[in-house]
C-alpha cells in the first residue's frame, strides 16, 4: 500500500532516514517496521519564524516492497547521416536542449557558438579575473552553456508558460545532476557540477552525430524566397 503524506520536521529530523520513517509510522499509527521506504515528492524550507522547518511531501510504501523513483528515459538516435538538419545559433540552455530534442526526433543539429567550450572558456575567465582583460566572445556571457554556466547553478523560470519542467529536470539528472533537484522547491545543481553536466550533454550530442562549431559568430541570415536557408559567420 502506498500513502501520500505531508510532514513538518526540524532540519535535524529531515536529515535522518530513520526519523522520517518513524514520523510516517506515527502519523498513520503503524509499526515502523511496516514502512519499507518512501519517495520525497516535494521538499521546501520554511524559514519565516525563529524556528526553521522542513516541509516534506512523501509517498510512503507500507507493507509492500519499496520501489525507487522512476526516472524519465530518453532515446537519442544516431543522426550523423540524417537527411534533416537544423542550425542552432548558440550553445546556451536553449541551444543544448533544442539539440537534444532534435536528436530524439532523428534530426541532426549543427550548433554554432561564438564562444569557446567549457574548458577553454575557463582559461579566458581566469585572464579576465586576474588581469582584467575581456575576450568579447569568451567570457561570463558567451561560451558553451551560456551565461549560467558559471553561476551558482540555481534553476528557476519566471515564465507563466513553463512547458514540461520535469523533462528538463530529468535531463539534468540523466547527465549527472543529483536526483534531489526533482523535488526541491528551489532546485540547485551547484557551480562545481554544472560545467561537467554541460560537457556530458555535448558529448552525447556529438556521439549521436550532431556537430558543434565553436568560435563561430553568426553575423547574418541567408534568405531565399523570403525563407531563411542558412547563416553567415564572421
Amino acid at each position: 500500500m502506498q500513502k501520500n503524506l505531508t510532514l513538518k520536521l526540524l532540519p535535524s529530523e529531515a536529515a535522518s532516514d530513520t526519523t522520517i520513517k518513524d514520523y510516517i509510522a506515527s502519523s498513520e499509527v503503524l509499526n515502523p517496521s511496516s514502512v519499507s521506504g518512501y519517495i520525497i515528492n516535494k521538499h521546501s524550507i520554511d524559514a519565516r519564524g525563529k524556528q526553521v522547518w522542513i516541509n516534506l511531501s512523501v509517498t510512503a510504501f507500507v507493507n509492500e516492497p519499496f520501489h525507487q523513483r522512476e526516472l524519465q528515459s530518453f532515446t537519442f538516435q544516431q543522426v550523423e547521416k540524417a537527411e534533416k538538419k537544423v542550425i542552432i545559433i548558440g550553445a546556451g540552455p536553449a541551444g543544448l536542449f533544442a539539440a537534444l530534442q532534435l536528436i530524439e526526433k532523428g534530426i541532426k543539429p549543427i550548433i554554432l557558438e561564438r564562444g569557446k567550450d567549457v574548458r577553454a572558456r575557463r582559461r579566458d575567465l581566469a585572464i579576465l579575473n586576474k588581469q582584467g582583460e575581456v575576450n568579447p566572445d569568451s567570457n561570463y556571457c558567451f561560451g558553451e552553456g551560456g551565461a549560467g554556466t558559471y553561476s551558482d547553478g540555481k534553476l528557476y523560470t519566471r515564465s507563466s508558460k513553463r512547458g514540461d519542467i520535469n523533462r528538463i529536470l530529468n535531463l539534468f539528472v540523466h547527465f549527472g545532476a543529483e536526483e534531489k533537484i526533482l523535488y526541491e522547491s528551489h532546485p540547485h545543481i551547484g557551480t562545481n557540477k554544472l560545467p561537467h553536466i554541460i560537457t556530458a550533454m555535448r558529448h552525447k550530442i556529438t556521439e549521436c552525430g550532431g556537430e558543434f562549431l565553436f568560435e563561430k559568430k553568426v553575423t547574418d541570415f541567408i534568405i531565399t524566397n523570403e525563407k531563411i536557408t542558412g547563416v553567415r559567420t564572421g
